[in-house]
């Protein structure tokens, strides 16, 4: 097949080209060209800014391509101009949305797609935009479009993500024995999926006519609390896992750019139902362990300079600091009351 990817250098958008250049498909990404090309073999790169509408459009508006799959379209903006450059010159227009279209409080857990749109953040309700109108699209105009929901994908090069704080200093703070900032108690459910497994379940859709005018989950299903998921670091890293739990409700009123996504997406559970994917895709679901992904980040992030110093981030032990004090100076109710 003749694919292009509008992105082609993030993590999910690297694992889905490699996949198809080994399989032996002919790749094209459409990008900036700012951030080196991870994808080894043969791929054409088209040099460009989808915000300037004008020549994105232009410039594929001469192509024809089998498969579109859109990975950075983060608004109905980016989705009409995608239409416009590649509407009704692709077999299938792949579009990457998201989990977060059902962030906060959910219906079903495991949430399936048939979950109704809600979203505390603006992140989602954008993508929630987004499905609307490529579906109106599809309804209308018989657009050939198949939707993609990930979750919390990861690769080696992201590193660790964390529901509040930075990930880059966790590893030296679990191996120096700091405490880490745990939203809550840190008993609230995720899952994450290498994004090779990912790639796998975008590559399953494509050319197939099952998956046109449909939505899927494609999430992993390693099921854990924060709190395994930080032990099973702290274990493959040599440290140690010493959380400090404070209140989501504390941690909102923290002006830190950390804070953003534990009130919207990590303090709520996230179980994802990915059998449909499974059925029309035939998707194998999650192969990689988390472990196992955790040993791949260490390794490549020990080839490429390791992880940054504890101290880089002094903020995180402030905060404790302050929080350790708030909570030392609470009442306590007299003996025998």
């Amino acid at each position: 097949m003749d694919i292009l990817i509008i992105g082609g250098s993030g993590l999910i958008s690297t694992a889905i080209g490699q996949q198809l250049v080994d399989a032996g498909h002919r790749l094209s990404c459409f990008n900036r060209a700012k951030t080196p090309n991870r994808i080894t073999g043969k791929v054409e790169i088209i040099p460009g800014d989808r915000h300037d509408r004008a020549a994105f459009e232009d410039v594929l508006a001469k192509r024809g391509f089998d498969v579109v799959v859109d990975m950075i379209a983060f608004s109905p903006d980016d989705v009409a101009s995608t239409l416009r450059a590649v509407g009704g010159r692709c077999g299938q227009l792949i579009h990457c949305s998201t989990v977060c279209v059902y962030s906060g409080p959910v219906t079903q857990i495991p949430t399936t797609e048939t979950e109704p749109f809600h979203s505390v953040g603006g992140y989602g309700r954008n993508k929630i935009l987004c499905e609307q109108l490529l579906m109106r699209e599809f309804s209308d105009k018989k657009l050939p479009v198949t939707i993609m929901r990930p979750s919390h994908s990861y690769g080696e090069v992201s590193g660790f993500l964390r529901p509040f704080g930075p990930g880059h200093t966790l590893v030296a703070r679990m191996r120096a024995g700091r405490p880490i900032i745990m939203n809550d108690g840190g008993n609230s459910v995720w899952a994450s999926c290498h994004v090779e497994d990912v790639a796998r379940g975008f590559i399953g859709t494509m050319g197939n006519t099952k998956t046109i005018g449909q939505t899927y989950n494609v999430c992993g299903s390693e099921n854990m609390t924060w709190n395994q998921y930080m032990e099973q670091i702290a274990e493959v890293v040599g440290g140690k896992y010493l959380p400090v739990h404070i209140p989501t409700e504390v941690l909102k009123q923290v002006a830190t750019p950390w804070v953003g996504g534990t009130w919207e997406i990590f303090a709520w559970p996230s179980i994802f139902d990915s059998s449909k994917l499974k059925r029309d895709a035939g998707w194998k679901g999650q192969t990689i362990s988390w472990k196992e992904g955790v040993r791949r980040t260490m390794d490549w992030q020990a080839a490429h300079g390791g992880f940054v110093a504890a101290d880089a981030e002094p903020f995180e032990d402030t905060l404790i600091s302050a929080w350790h004090a708030q909570i030392a100076g609470l009442p306590t109710m007299p003996a025998g009351k």
